[in-house]
């Protein structure tokens, strides 16, 4: 049995490629702006939120290039897809504070934060992508085992 990416065709690499590199700059930016955040709330901070989507954007990365399948892809999806609509939710709409999560509206669009939404973004469409047009050798593997 040949691994998960030689059975791939060349348009289904780039997306993962594509989808896994949004994800590194996701985790990237959210690790680098962590600390000046820390400051912002009581129980849970917002440095600590974004240590934590770090952290998921770096394991659904893995993810995504260790077992390349519409399952992945869909997780992908919906880091960076949440990942989108939490950083316009937070951008446009000022919700204040949700139990111990802290206020974190913020209408100030900065380069780490387009980079981020820039990033998570195309990581998103891509991911869709995906998950629409599958993996057919994974697709076809299942249907002859089962």
């Amino acid at each position: 049995m040949q691994g998960w990416w030689c059975d791939m065709d060349t348009t289904r690499k780039v997306l993962v490629g594509v989808t896994a590199v949004g994800l590194a700059l996701d985790a990237w930016m959210h690790l680098r702006a962590a600390h000046g955040y820390d400051a912002i709330g009581t129980t849970i901070t917002e440095g600590t939120l974004f240590r934590v989507e770090a952290l998921v954007a770096v394991v659904v990365l893995v993810a995504l290039i260790w077992r390349p399948n519409r399952l992945t892809a869909g997780v992908a999806l919906v880091v960076t897809g949440g990942g989108v609509i939490a950083l316009l939710g937070t951008y446009l709409v000022h919700v204040g504070a949700i139990g111990p999560v802290p206020d974190m509206y913020e209408h100030v669009m900065y380069a780490e934060k387009a980079v981020a939404l820039i990033a998570q973004s195309v990581a998103a469409v891509t991911s869709l992508v995906l998950v629409v047009i599958g993996f057919p050798a994974q697709d076809r593997a299942a249907m002859t085992v089962a």
